[in-house]
């Protein structure tokens, strides 16, 4: 079983290889749903080189990312906090690739009973509370050059790549503006000579210019997530 996926890297090789064989690889598709609002988590994925958005949709059908998952993190944290349901969230693969698939059932019962499995799980929800707390201050008081940015950063450390397939369009519901938004702010980027831009592609060229136009929140996040779990995201 392959552990890219940096939160199973973070158990103790003990724990990981008790938990082995009740996982399974798999492959995710681009636009592929995981859960919708309402349903009950039956499996979570852990993230080796896709990477999924949580998002919420509005009564008008506005969306907005709330949350990015990818190479060290899960989906499905609900399986194991008291509810089963995803409330008001939906989980959608934008970046295609594989996972690390697991009955939440099993997962459940590995966290009521294994104590070094529960800690690392509890530290890593803390983490993830931290990134959707400072989603909401960033995505109110800073500019969306600042937010794309950081996004990009985030999802290229992810994915362990500098070369992001994502649409204009997909972007301008990730990031909750307009398409013209997003395209002006790229080509922002691009004449500063941080990126480059193809069709449905960007691929960062500059990342430590592109890490000095983001904002704040991309190096508090990282950071807090170093802390807790105790890995280093290596570049």
């Amino acid at each position: 079983m392959a552990t890219e996926n940096l939160l199973l890297t973070a158990l103790p090789r003990e724990v990981y290889k008790r938990i082995e064989n009740k996982m399974e690889q798999v492959d995710l598709s681009s636009g592929k749903i995981l859960n919708r609002p309402g349903e009950t988590i039956e499996e979570v994925y852990f993230p080796l080189t896709c990477l999924i958005s949580v998002t919420i949709t509005m009564m008008d059908g506005n969306t907005v990312e709330a949350g990015v998952v990818g190479s060290r993190e899960m989906v499905g944290i609900n399986a194991f906090m008291g509810g089963r349901e995803t409330t008001q969230t939906q989980y959608i693969v934008q970046v295609p690739g594989n996972a690390v698939r697991m009955k939440a059932h099993l997962l459940l019962y590995e966290f009521d009973t294994n104590k070094p499995l529960r800690d690392v799980m509890l530290k890593y929800t803390q983490a993830y509370i931290a990134q959707i707390s400072q989603n909401v201050a960033c995505n109110r008081l800073h500019t969306l050059e600042k937010r794309m940015a950081r996004w990009l950063l985030e999802s290229s450390d992810r994915l362990y790549t500098d070369e992001l397939f994502l649409s204009h369009e997909f972007l301008s519901h990730m990031l909750g503006v307009r398409r013209s938004g997003i395209t002006e702010t790229v080509q922002y980027l691009e004449k500063k000579g941080l990126i480059q831009c193809g069709r449905k592609k960007i691929q960062t060229i500059d990342r430590q210019g592109l890490e000095e136009a983001s904002c704040e929140c991309y190096g508090v996040i990282k950071e807090e997530y170093d802390r807790l779990l105790k890995f280093k995201l290596e570049r």
